[in-house]
Order: C-alpha cells, then sequence, then structure tokens
C-alpha cells in the first residue's frame, strides 16, 4: 500500500481557531494584559545618552528589511522591536552594540515565530559581519535575563482578527484590509513615537488607515464602530489613524526621494532589493 502525503507545502500556518476568535473573552484579556509588555519609560529621555531617536530608526529599517528579505512571518518585525524598546528602557546602552541588539531581538522573536527560526550565522552575515555568532549569543543571554524571560509579548496583530471579525465588510475585502493594515504595524514599529502605545490602538488605528485608504469606510459610523470593540477613545483613535496616514506619506516620500536621487528610471521594488540591508555602519563608530 502506498503512503500518499499532503503536505505540499511544510510553511503552511494553522487556520483560526474558532474557539478562541469567536469569545470575546479572549479578547477582553489581551486588552487586559497588553501594558504589561510596554516599555516602561521613554528612555532617550531618561535611560540612553549615548542612542538618539534617529539611531533607532536606521536599525528599525535595517530590521525590517532583513525580516522582509527572509520572509519572516509578519509578527516577528513589531515582536522584534517591542524586546528592543523594552531592553533600551532598563539598560544604557552603547550606539555600537545597537545592531548587535537589533539582531539579538529578531533572533528572539523569530524563535518564538518561526517554524525555521533565523539562524546566528545569518544575522551575522546581515551586518556585514560585524558581530560574531558567539557574540550574538552571549547578548542572547543577556537580553532574556533584562526582559525576564517575558517573550509572549501582546502585539498589535494579536488583535486584527478579533477587529476584523467584527467590522461589517465583504469578507472578499478583508483579506487585503489586513495585509494593509499589517503594512500600517510595522511602519509603526519603526517609529519611536508608537512606543509608547498600546497595540490595541495601533491595530484600531491601522485598520481603520487600511480601511479608509480603500475607501471603504462609510464616515464617522465605523471610527466609533471600531474605538468601541477595542474599548478606545474615538478621539485619541483619531489621533492615532491620522499619526499613522502621516507617517505612511513620508515613508513614501523617502522613497520617492531615494529614487530620484538614485536613478529616474529605477522602479521602487529596484530601489528597495538595491537598498537592502540598510547601512547602519555609521551609528557602529
Amino acid at each position: 500500500m502506498e503512503l500518499l502525503c499532503c503536505e505540499v507545502d511544510p510553511m503552511r500556518r494553522a487556520l483560526p481557531d474558532p474557539n478562541l476568535l469567536y469569545d470575546d473573552r479572549v479578547l477582553h484579556n489581551l486588552l487586559t494584559i497588553e501594558e504589561r509588555y510596554l516599555p516602561q519609560c521613554s528612555y532617550f529621555k531618561c535611560v540612553q545618552k549615548d542612542i538618539q531617536p534617529f539611531m533607532r530608526r536606521m536599525v528599525a529599517t535595517w530590521m525590517l528589511e532583513v525580516c522582509e528579505e527572509q520572509k519572516c512571518e509578519e509578527e516577528v518585525f513589531p515582536l522584534a522591536m517591542n524586546y528592543l524598546d523594552r531592553f533600551l528602557a532598563v539598560v544604557p546602552t552603547r550606539k555600537c552594540h545597537l545592531q548587535l541588539l537589533g539582531a539579538v531581538c529578531m533572533f528572539l522573536a523569530s524563535k518564538l515565530k518561526e517554524t525555521i527560526p533565523l539562524t546566528a550565522e545569518k544575522l551575522c552575515i546581515y551586518t556585514d559581519n560585524s558581530i560574531k555568532p558567539q557574540q550574538l549569543l552571549e547578548w542572547e543571554l543577556v537580553v532574556l535575563g533584562k526582559l525576564k524571560w517575558n517573550l509572549a509579548t501582546v502585539t498589535p496583530h494579536d488583535f486584527i482578527e478579533h477587529i476584523l471579525r467584527k467590522v461589517p465588510l465583504p469578507k472578499d475585502k478583508l483579506l487585503l484590509i489586513r495585509k494593509h493594515a499589517q503594512t500600517f504595524i510595522a511602519l509603526c514599529a519603526t517609529d519611536f513615537n508608537f512606543a509608547m502605545y498600546p497595540p490595541s490602538m495601533i491595530a484600531t488605528g491601522s485598520v481603520g488607515a487600511a480601511i479608509c485608504g480603500l475607501q471603504l469606510d462609510d464616515g464617522d459610523s465605523l471610527t466609533d464602530l471600531l474605538a468601541k470593540i477595542t474599548n478606545t477613545d474615538v478621539d485619541c483613535l483619531k489621533a492615532c489613524q491620522e499619526q499613522i496616514e502621516a507617517v505612511l506619506v513620508n515613508s513614501l516620500q523617502q522613497v520617492q526621494q531615494q529614487q530620484q536621487q538614485s536613478s529616474p528610471s529605477k522602479t521602487v521594488d529596484e530601489l528597495d532589493q538595491a537598498s537592502t540591508p540598510t547601512d547602519v555602519r555609521d551609528i557602529n563608530l
């Protein structure tokens, strides 16, 4: 008798569990515990002396490009940035160690979310071999200790399915909304202004910005519904959504500037490939 293996795609993800998705207690618990995983302070003001906001943005951009090039799960990058922010909120860090910290955070996040995690050797290659695998593994223990081994963080992605389930829009539009919202969440993770925002607000604002960008909204009624789903103040949600949309506009402008400076004939995709990974050597000096 022959055996037939139907597992054509070994990376296939499990389907959402309806027992979790349709139980409002799960959403309530997420909202209850989400603030435990926020950075303890705005660390540029009270903890970090050597690291500046633009350095975090450079390293975050590099981390996002690595995750995209390695086709990591959508949750890996925001989770890695959460680890980075929580570490920097408690440990004064030299700027020459910032890229090493970013690599360690991706290493940990991929272990938690990926079927096949990123390897230490591969991450070192992305740093242009400015760090060694042994150094990354040593820092892994340091970061784990400072995070108190609390890695199961609540991120904006945890709220997306709960929000979309309650939004009265056609099912054929939900996939597109989800993809746009995931892009907004990644953009928020690169911007320190969102680091202290509750994940539920970022998720709700991202879904709202995606619906608005796709011109599927019907005015304030949808905003009121989104705010009600995650118990978010309506005015705070509107402000967050506007901030997210502004980040998108700024990001698109930067891409256009890079395109003009590099070559008018290059496409955006070609520019992305040419500039991956972002050169962060300036902050390693």
